[in-house]
């Protein structure tokens, strides 16, 4: 597959050595798509868990069904590796 590029409006075909850091340079950016998807995931969790922080606080009792989706909220990356294929807890 031929690529090209505009310089002053005209378009050139990459040469083989910019063919090959175009194809670099996606390669590279496929290869982190699991880093990207896995903090996606991460983000989500800890938005989640953010919404029940006030339960932390010493003058609330953290109902055992809490404690429970918590922890399930944190173990959620040992299984789950995107936001596609992930089965998030019930909030009670």
């Amino acid at each position: 597959m031929t690529r090209y590029h505009y310089i002053d409006g005209v378009k050139i075909a990459l040469t083989d050595e910019e063919e090959a850091v175009v194809v670099a340079e996606e390669q590279a950016w496929a290869d982190g798509q699991a880093d990207r998807d896995l903090a996606a995931l991460r983000a989500e969790r800890d938005r989640l868990l953010a919404e029940t922080d006030y339960y932390g606080n010493s003058d609330v009792t953290l109902p055992t069904a809490m404690k429970t989706y918590r922890q399930e909220l944190r173990d959620i990356t040992k299984t789950a590796t995107s936001l596609e294929d992930v089965n998030w807890p019930t909030k009670p």
